[in-house]
């Protein structure tokens, strides 16, 4: 294979910027990226337009001879070096806890996970592994406990559903089937948590796409607004040139959850010098409850939150706040 930066950001992720090399009558290899027809100089005799120190080389199969600036890759002496994806499964809950079930261990509040999405690249044959999908994971209606408690569930389940139907998939089940099994996996599904046909409608896309299943999981949560996007990085490189990118989030069970924590975060000063972390490595943890109760929710604008719920009265939605809020405290304190 061949990969050459085109378009001078310093890498080789776009599309039309890699490719397979052509086999010639020589026996060699040629990148046809950049490749253009030799001239002719005399009887049988050719020369490159690019220079002199670029050959004339004819297709294996035949043709006019043609030159290429651009050097060949032997990919079998010189593999793709991918980055490990992170499997980021959120804060355990392994803490003591007293006789009611109430934690007395290290408590995060509103915490989220390190999760990335591909978008187009090599390694997912140029498909947006990023692309949101809709609003699958519902999470404008209610605000009791029991009703929290399916949405969070809903939201961890949807690493476990996706995980199911990748390896279905790769083991050979249709990207019907795959999406079953993927559902199978996700904890709570009720139609007041999540959007079925879309999530099945998702899954068999992103499957045909190439996406593997973290793509999938960021682009559930990220398109029903639950994921902060911290930035791109490389992560595949063929012999220093990167051929694909990843985009770094942090990833909420709720999209309040979200909201929260990107406004709250700036009013702490135990964020400050670390921020989101990097898009490698993004810094997703949830707030400590005594940073939590140092959080002024009179300069959090929630107005994003509020078109999410159906239309009521001003006062009523403050109350559905707090009530959510409270209900968040005790789920997290029931882990």
């Amino acid at each position: 294979m061949c990969a050459v930066d085109l378009n001078g950001n310093g890498d080789a992720a776009d599309e039309g910027e890699t490719a397979s090399c052509a086999a010639t009558a020589s026996g060699g290899w040629q990148c046809p990226i950049r490749a253009v027809a030799c001239t002719v100089t005399g009887p049988a005799t050719y020369a490159c337009p690019l220079g002199d120190q670029y050959a004339c080389e004819v297709p294996a199969g035949g043709g006019a001879p043609t030159c290429s600036p651009d050097a060949c890759i032997d990919t079998g002496a010189n593999p793709v070096v991918t980055d490990p994806v992170v499997d980021d499964p959120g804060v355990p809950n392994d803490g003591q806890v007293d006789a009611d079930g109430n934690c007395l261990d290290h408590i995060e509040i509103f915490s989220g996970r390190a999760l990335r999405c591909r978008p187009p690249g090599l390694l997912d044959t140029f498909q947006n592994c990023c692309a949101d999908k809709g609003k699958i994971i519902k999470d404008g209606i209610g605000s009791s406990l029991t009703s929290l408690s399916t949405k969070i569930a809903v939201a961890k389940g949807v690493l476990t559903g996706m995980k199911a139907a990748y390896t279905a998939f790769k083991a050979g089940a249709t990207a019907s089937q795959a999406a079953t099994a993927g559902l199978k996996g996700i904890i709570g599904i009720d139609p007041t948590s999540l959007a079925i046909s879309l999530a099945i409608n998702l899954i068999i896309e992103f499957l045909f796409q190439g996406c593997d299943s973290q793509d999938m999981e960021t682009g559930m949560l990220r398109g029903s607004g639950m994921c902060h996007e911290i930035g791109s990085y490389c992560t595949s490189k063929i012999l220093g040139i990167c051929i694909q990118k990843a985009k770094g989030h942090c990833c909420f069970n709720t999209k309040l959850g979200r909201i929260i924590q990107e406004q709250g975060r700036p009013q702490l000063k135990s964020f400050n010098s670390i921020g989101w972390g990097t898009p490698k490595n993004p810094m997703c943890r949830g707030f400590t409850p005594e940073e939590f109760q140092a959080l002024d929710f009179s300069k959090l604008d929630l107005s994003e939150y509020y078109s999410d719920i159906e239309a009521r009265a001003q006062s009523d939605i403050q109350i559905d706040m707090k009530d959510r809020v409270d209900a968040y405290m005790q789920t997290i304190g029931k882990n």
